[in-house]
């Protein structure tokens, strides 16, 4: 479990127009960390129409530096094309320190119209780590994004670079010389490319997507860590989405991969999706920050430098392959409730809610019978794992015209996937109600404490509609305090959370705004929708949310937010889920590759996660609520 935190003085960098060299853009950085701050070399474009400039048009490469790795006041043009091999444009650099020597490498462009040809890697050298005073071809074909490892492996000088990114499918390979004057020497890479294939990583996952070299790696004590730019569907541009992706390489030997994370960033800031090339987020450099944060230095739209950190213990972990199953940790017992008996939940269950009341925890689960009418079941655990009881009839069943079934027969209709929160001494159940006709609805019941444990559950109110008629709106909870005297809803329009204010519960006012608490991240994990699960958690004035995320691919999963004090601001997101399928039994059944909760408990510093598995069965997970608050702080 980690979270990207992207710096609040974003963009860190941008285009200076007293500056012809870098009027138009300033992107993609390359960073090194020195005693007394941050230099940065970054790509410089000129605008085409600044005659002005000699190189109207082109990419040279600019330096910058910081003392506190935000402000980079202090700029200079430090290489200009100057060799035939390099004369339409420097571009995307990539500087390491090797044995006291800066090498910086790049993209050199040898000719126009660009292709694959005439793209090849350069380098810069300068012996007194300021000036570059010596310049080399480094590939005789086409690559990008040549990076020098900061120290030799096995006495070798090793590297890593993109080939054949202009003749894709590129992929990402590993090379190794006696000597980094190998580098420029044709003879070296007529040998090695005779065998290129043989030293690539294998990090691309389809031939349709592309890959690129991002960072320099960096030598942690787990492995080599690099990050790298990860292009779904490059070759169709309404479906292209730019990521970035960390991975870890074994130490002594880089070629094996120890693991890698899914995208970890896409583009979602304004300054990420406008630009002169929108809807980018690149990464070419990553530095060891202060307080255990590593730094990762983007460009972004291909117009300005941007930076975003992580703290690097929870990301290594998160890169840990004997690492629990993410964040929450599965009981032994599981699945812990599953169908049973010929009635109401001879089908499946799933999908639980819970709380705890007087010691006990109350599992509010969603039973589907042989017709696929849905209703509410409940099972009762003291110690939050154990069922130590389990109603032989539904808690709650359908009462109403709108949760009646009007549809085939066989359809699905009834009372789904409840919600339920205390506010003083009642207790609010929000549910989906389908009649197998119209748009499913969001309905709200409440019943008083008293009277849901004595088990006078005819005490239920009637249900009304919270959502606007023929509105496709579920995952209803509540928060349970609260707001400014209002009721806060979460609920989901659109395939995000939104939210809103409601005066009372007992008017039949229904949500009528759509607040926006949070959206898909496309191209990620949750890219295709996301939406609460049970009410969030308070944690001092603040709230944990833990939300499912469905990918493209389907796939359900968990994830954790950290929301301010109204209930409506994200503070902090995970970027990796925090619980995902991994099981046969949430991988296999009604519908495969499903984790979906309705509810969660909290006793001391443990969380118990109740959800449905593959829309079939029940399990119970646990997590430390310490861990998660740390990791999302």
């Amino acid at each position: 479990m980690f979270v990207i935190r992207r710096e609040t003085h974003n963009p860190i960098l941008s285009p200076r127009h007293e500056h012809p060299w870098e009027t138009l853009a300033t992107f993609n950085p390359s960073v090194i960390r020195e005693e007394n701050g941050w230099r940065m070399y970054y790509r410089a474009l000129s605008n085409p129409a600044a005659l002005v400039s000699p190189y109207a048009g082109q990419s040279t490469i600019g330096e910058a530096f910081s003392e506190d790795g935000l402000h980079f006041n202090i700029r200079r043009q430090v290489l200009m094309p100057e060799e035939p091999w390099e004369a339409f444009g420097c571009e995307d650099p990539r500087a390491t320190v090797f044995e006291g020597v800066t090498y910086l490498s790049y993209t050199a462009l040898g000719g126009y119209p660009f292709n694959k040809d005439n793209i090849k890697v350069g380098i810069a050298i300068a012996k007194d780590r300021k000036n570059f005073t010596e310049r080399h071809l480094v590939t005789p074909f086409n690559a990008k994004a040549f990076a020098l490892f900061p120290e030799r492996i096995g006495g070798k000088v090793a590297a890593i670079l993109s080939v054949h990114t202009d003749e894709p499918p590129a992929e990402i390979c590993l090379v190794y010389a006696d000597h980094v004057e190998d580098f420029w020497s044709p003879a070296f890479w007529a040998t090695w490319y005779a065998d290129w294939q043989s030293h690539k990583l294998v990090l691309r996952r389809s031939d349709n997507d592309h890959v690129e070299v991002g960072s320099v790696p960096i030598l942690t004590q787990h492995g080599w860590l690099i990050f790298y730019s990860y292009i779904k569907d490059y070759f169709t541009d309404s479906a292209r989405v730019f990521s970035v992706k960390a991975a870890l390489l074994d130490r002594d030997d880089p070629s094996k991969i120890i693991s890698h994370t899914e995208s970890l960033m896409v583009p979602e800031e304004t300054y990420e999706q406008y630009g002169v090339v929108p809807n980018i987020v690149f990464p070419t450099s990553a530095t060891i920050g202060d307080n255990g944060r590593l730094d990762i230095w983007y460009g972004a739209a291909d117009t300005v430098c941007a930076k975003a950190s992580v703290k690097l213990h929870d990301l290594m972990r998160a890169l840990d392959p004997e690492r629990p199953a993410r964040t929450f940790i599965r009981a032994v017992q599981n699945p812990i409730l599953a169908a049973r008996g010929e009635g109401f939940e001879s089908r499946n269950v799933f999908n639980p809610a819970a709380i705890d009341l007087n010691g006990s925890i109350y599992i509010l689960y969603r039973a589907m019978d042989a017709s696929n009418t849905s209703t509410i079941g409940l099972a009762i655990s003291k110690d939050g794992i154990t069922i130590d009881e389990r109603l032989a009839e539904p808690m709650y069943i359908p009462r109403v015209d709108f949760e009646m079934k009007h549809g085939s027969p066989t359809g699905n209709s009834g009372c789904e996937d409840s919600r339920i929160v205390r506010i003083g001494d009642t207790l609010f159940m929000t549910y989906t109600a389908y009649d197998g006709v119209r748009a499913p609805a969001g309905v709200i019941s409440s019943i008083r404490v008293a009277d849901f444990l004595a088990r006078r559950f005819e005490k239920w109110s009637i249900p009304f509609l919270l959502t606007p008629d023929n509105v496709d709106d579920k995952d209803l909870t509540f928060l349970p305090e609260k707001v400014d005297g209002n009721y806060l809803l979460y609920h989901r329009v659109n395939n995000q959370i939104c939210a809103d204010l409601l005066p009372d519960l007992a008017s039949g006012t229904r949500a009528s705004r759509c607040i926006e608490v949070m959206g898909p991240r496309h191209g990620m994990w949750d890219g295709k929708k996301v939406g609460s699960t049970g009410p969030p958690i308070k944690v001092g004035d603040r709230w944990l949310m833990i939300y499912h995320g469905v990918s493209r691919h389907a796939t359900y999963r968990l994830g954790a937010a950290l929301l301010d004090s109204t209930g409506t601001s994200v503070l902090a997101r995970t970027a990796d889920s925090v619980f995902e399928p991994v099981e046969t039994y949430e991988k296999e059944g009604e519908v495969p590759n499903v984790v979906f909760s309705c509810g969660a408990v909290v006793r001391g510093d443990t969380i118990y996660l109740y959800y449905g598995a593959a829309d079939r069965v029940i399990g119970v997970a646990t997590a430390s609520l310490a861990h998660m608050l740390d990791a999302l702080s």
